[in-house]
């Protein structure tokens, strides 16, 4: 079933919206902090490892005794704690000392995922 006039107009108004507040957005700048992936993989495996000692302090509570078993539970809280917050802390960017700055869409093998995707953004906008 076709559009409407109304609804075909509605239609490219919204793509036009979108296609001019979407490239705000996605060529905003993030700030000098961003999540580290090495900070993301050791905090979930701290967070992991937690969990898993607090499963062991649970199931081993009568070989443990009450003491050893809260002392456990407590220790592998503190694990899961320390993981979450490693995992979710940013960190600073920084340029390594020397370098030049790189012009902007300057094509090199270590730019990142979202320099890439922003290039690609704006060359689709200069084409329309």
């Amino acid at each position: 079933m076709p559009l409407s006039e109304q609804e075909q107009r509605m239609l490219d108004e919204m793509e036009r919206h979108l296609l001019q507040h979407d490239a705000d957005v996605v060529t905003a700048p993030s700030g000098d902090r961003a999540l580290s992936y090495r900070n993301l993989v050791y905090g979930a495996l701290l967070l992991l490892a937690g969990i898993g000692g607090l499963v062991a302090a649970v199931a081993a509570g009568e070989r443990l005794g009450a003491i050893g078993s809260i002392i456990l539970g407590v220790v592998a809280f503190l694990a899961m704690l320390g993981g979450a917050i490693l995992a979710f802390t940013p960190v600073r960017r920084t340029a390594p000392v020397g370098s030049p700055t790189r012009a902007r869409g300057a094509k090199t093998r270590d730019s990142s995922f979202m320099d890439r995707m922003n290039d690609r953004w704006d060359r689709r906008q200069d084409e329309r």
